[in-house]
């Protein structure tokens, strides 16, 4: 249960109870709820309470509520926080008793509310649902095809996610206990990898199991040429899907030879993460260029302390691949240059035939010994950090500065366990030599499947246009996801005050700082995201020096597209 969800429930209960309490004057007004409550909300959403103003809530007689609130105090249920360095004055937090056992209690409710209303198994448990806002009763109902194809076929739609906390809370609201027409049983959530291999599998099925599957951006060129998935070019009207309601860098995303095959879902920013309050104690300045980052991270390098400088995705694969490679955009280089240079990858359409790996370049140099500088100031594992471990010691105070995917970056301000909430500056990223303040843009389409039947084509397109929805997106927002594909929601200056991620998002893409063209959808993108992440680890590691990686990783990723090139014609012949 996130921070967004308890506020919901706190407020659900406060609903039933305010009935009550009109409805039978004699009741006794119980001060520990009250208490309770507001110390759990004022803490949830940042403000200060002190002992006359929880008093002042308490709903009784002051001398009551103080004798209540002493009693919570010493018991450990209440902590106090002095506010000045005389302590002769202080704040009231919720104790870790408190805390776990509201939290505990919100997750019963939920848990007995999904049941009752839902009619759902008590074996399935309060995280299989969200407790969602008001507005998801109206908006988010299954489209009539859907409908229709549950009532008369009895068979529900099948979808093939990624594994996180975005599209946990999107299968949650499909399989919502308001509306009964899908369960949790619908969805396979994946990590990345088996998403992928999942995906190819499922393509080379007489009949596809999945209705919907999710592919990572940069996969695209490979899904498209290949023919894994079909062309949604005529159902996005049928469907509401209004493409110029995309910001085009990111309707592009789902684009192949001038034809559309996937929708994006969802976009997702590498951001800088600064903690604001170690930056201000130090008298530091943000950093913007290679140089400041590690200037500042040794002065904030503590691993005595159980602090580090900078924490980042350094593991072999798939996440140091990504690091690289958007390192290598930050100093004016790209892995794969196009013929007249970077600039040319704004296009929206890719073609193996155009690029040519850049790996003995100044930029990928320059990106490789900044790597190297960085493991200095990170923890002694972080090349064998993925992105949630990453986020996870940035997220429990272990680190100043981080790398950090939004869409992963949304625990700093909304997990519970978070102790740099309010405490994070969003840049970004730092500029290397001869580059710029360039953050890579990447994200999820939603696709169907080349291999399903067509009987089962028009509702997968009606699901897709229903998840990618203005209203759907909105939903997402509101339970704390700063997901901004739409136009329209970007100008929505609610949207943007509510979260300081897509404040900051929303400003880099004002300033056009968000590109797309560091991880290219070209065909044979995953040998070339293999390749890097085996050769750029093993001259972090030391297994290889950097000029042998480097040019290693050149020849290896010219016979890739050499390859591609043959089955591309091929196929044209």
């Amino acid at each position: 249960m996130n921070e967004g969800e308890l506020l919901r429930v706190i407020g659900f209960l406060d609903r039933l109870r305010e009935p009550f309490g009109e409805l039978f004057p004699v009741t006794q007004q119980d001060p520990t709820w009250a208490i309770a409550t507001s110390l759990v909300t004022a803490q949830l959403r940042g403000e200060i309470l002190t002992v006359s103003a929880l008093a002042q809530v308490s709903g009784v007689p002051h001398a009551t509520a103080l004798r209540r609130i002493n009693e919570l105090i010493a018991s450990g249920w209440i902590i106090r926080l002095p506010r000045t360095r005389t302590g002769k004055s202080f704040t009231l937090h919720p104790g870790e008793p408190m805390m776990a056992a509201f939290t505990g209690y919100a997750r019963h409710i939920k848990s007995v509310l999904a049941q009752t209303v839902g009619v759902r198994s008590s074996a399935e448990s309060d995280e299989d649902f969200s407790f969602g806002v008001n507005r998801i009763d109206t908006f988010l109902a299954p489209p009539p095809s859907i409908m229709q194809r549950t009532i008369n076929g009895g068979r529900t739609l099948r979808f093939l996610l990624q594994d996180d906390a975005f599209f946990a809370a999107m299968r949650d609201l499909w399989a919502d206990w308001r509306n009964n027409l899908a369960s949790r049983r619908d969805f396979d959530l994946l990590k990345l990898d088996d998403m992928y291999e999942r995906a190819v599998a499922n393509a080379q099925r007489p009949v596809s199991e999945y209705d919907v599957i999710t592919l990572n951006a940069p996969w695209l060129g490979s899904f498209a040429e290949s023919g894994r998935v079909q062309c949604l070019d005529t159902h996005l009207l049928n469907v509401g899907i209004d493409s110029l309601d995309f910001d085009p860098s990111v309707w592009a995303t789902g684009r192949w030879a001038s034809r559309q095959y996937g929708v994006p879902i969802v976009s997702s920013i590498e951001l800088f993460a600064a903690r604001t309050d170690l930056f201000a104690e130090k008298s530091l300045n943000f950093p913007r260029s290679f140089d400041e980052v590690i200037a500042a991270g040794r002065k904030l390098h503590a691993p005595a302390e159980g602090r580090f400088g900078i924490t980042w995705n350094g593991v072999r694969g798939m996440p140091i691949a990504s690091s690289f490679m958007s390192l290598v955009g930050c100093c004016g280089g790209a892995v794969l240059q196009g013929p007249r240079g970077p600039a040319t990858h704004r296009a929206i359409d890719w073609s193996a035939a155009e690029l040519m790996p850049s790996l003995k370049s100044d930029a990928a140099r320059a990106a490789l010994d900044y790597m190297h500088r960085l493991c200095t100031i990170s923890p002694p594992d972080v090349l064998e950090l993925s992105w949630d471990p990453s986020v996870e010691l940035f997220l429990t105070g272990r680190a100043a500065m981080a790398y950090a995917w939004s869409m992963r970056a949304v625990r700093f301000e909304a997990d519970m366990r978070s102790r740099v909430k309010r405490r994070v500056r969003y840049l970004p990223q730092p500029a290397g030599p001869r580059g710029g303040n360039i953050t890579p843009l990447g994200g999820f389409l939603l696709a169907i499947p080349a291999n399903l039947p067509s009987d089962r084509v028009e509702a997968a397109a009606a699901a897709i246009g229903r998840m990618t929805s203005r209203e759907s997106i909105q939903s997402q927002i509101d339970n704390g996801f700063p997901v901004l594909p739409r136009f329209s929601m970007a100008a929505n200056p609610d949207t943007t005050a509510a979260s300081p991620i897509v404040r900051a998002i929303d400003q880099m893409a004002r300033r056009g700082q968000l590109q797309a063209w560091q991880r290219p959808a070209v065909p044979g993108y995953i040998a070339v995201e293999t390749i890097i992440g085996e050769e750029v680890h093993d001259a972090l590691t030391g297994r290889k020096s950097d000029a042998a990686a480097l040019s290693d990783a050149q020849h290896r990723i010219m016979a890739v597209l050499k390859r591609e090139r043959h089955l591309t014609n091929a196929k044209r012949s």
